[in-house]
C-alpha cells in the first residue's frame, strides 16, 4: 500500500537553498517534506479551498467561512535578490497523473 503524497511544483528558477512555509510556519526538509523532480512532496494532508462565486461574493462583504485553506510559500533568492512564491497550488494524491 502506498502512502498518499501531496505535491507542490517549485517555480522555475528556484534553487537550493530555499525555505518552505505552510500557513506562515517554516517546514523542515526531511522531517516535513522532501524534494523530487522539481516538486515539494508532503506526506501529510494539504487542503486548498476553491472558492465558488457565491463564497467569493460573501467573503467580499467580510463574511468568512473559516474553512481550512493551506497556503504554501517558498522563499528563495535569484542573483542575491530575495523572492517569494506565494500560495502555490497543491496537487492532491487523487489528481496525480498515472
Amino acid at each position: 500500500m502506498t502512502v498518499p503524497e501531496w505535491r507542490v511544483k517549485l517555480p522555475p528558477g528556484v534553487r537550493e537553498p530555499f525555505e518552505v512555509y505552510i500557513n506562515g510556519v517554516r517546514q523542515e526538509l526531511g522531517s516535513d517534506f522532501r524534494v523530487s523532480r522539481g516538486e515539494l512532496v508532503f506526506r501529510h494532508e494539504l487542503v486548498q479551498q476553491k472558492l465558488s462565486p457565491w463564497a467569493w461574493f460573501v467573503g467580499f462583504w467580510g463574511i468568512g467561512t473559516y474553512k481550512r485553506n493551506d497556503v504554501i510559500d517558498v522563499r528563495y533568492e535569484v542573483r542575491g535578490q530575495p523572492m517569494l512564491a506565494h500560495a502555490l497550488p497543491v496537487q492532491p494524491p487523487s489528481e496525480r497523473p498515472g
